[in-house]
């Protein structure tokens, strides 16, 4: 585990036996849930869909959704393969299912962050910061109930940014969408 530092190592550890509680569980674990399989942002990119005064907002997250799928899950993910943080040491619990992919980078950070970074680019920030908001604690759920490392997360954020200010970039040059 030589591209693992131990810094990585011992904050989740840190995690593990000085903030994990049964109040803060129970929230994580939801956060970590409502992450699975991208359900808030692609419920969130029907919603904005739906509505005729935001379906710009909403076409462009779904770009930045594509863009992140393809290249988180079917690019990166494959190409580093890097196991899961439970696989690697046994003494670290995890609080959710175990992952059938790879951990890095995190594909909760990284669908999440794709999503809410149009909403705050894009709508007022009453929606923006709350998106960005629920996305951050997603995030940081994954490292909390132990199936990522915070590089997987941190990398996750910075895809899903990208994603993001990509898909606004192909909106206003390409589709000429006007978000003014």
């Amino acid at each position: 585990m030589d591209y693992i530092s131990d810094f990585e190592v011992d904050f989740l550890f840190f995690l593990q036996d000085y903030v994990r509680n049964p109040i803060l569980t129970e929230i994580m674990k939801f956060f970590s849930l409502i992450g699975d399989s991208g359900i808030i942002a692609i419920i969130a990119c029907l919603v904005l869909l739906a509505i005729k005064k935001t379906r710009r907002v909403g076409i462009t997250a779904t770009m930045s959704l594509l863009i992140n799928v393809l290249t988180v899950n079917v690019l990166i993910k494959p190409l580093v393969a890097r196991i899961r943080p439970y696989e690697a040491f046994n003494n670290l619990s995890i609080l959710v299912h175990r992952e059938s992919d790879y951990s890095f980078p995190s594909g909760h950070s990284a669908i999440c962050f794709s999503v809410a970074m149009v909403i705050f680019m894009l709508m007022p920030k009453k929606y923006g910061i709350p998106a960005l908001i629920i996305a951050f604690l997603i995030s940081f759920s994954r490292l909390y109930v132990g199936v990522h490392y915070p590089s997987d997360v941190i990398v996750g954020i910075i895809i899903g940014t990208l994603a993001a200010v990509l898909a606004r970039l192909i909106a206003v040059k390409i589709f000429k969408f006007d978000f003014s």
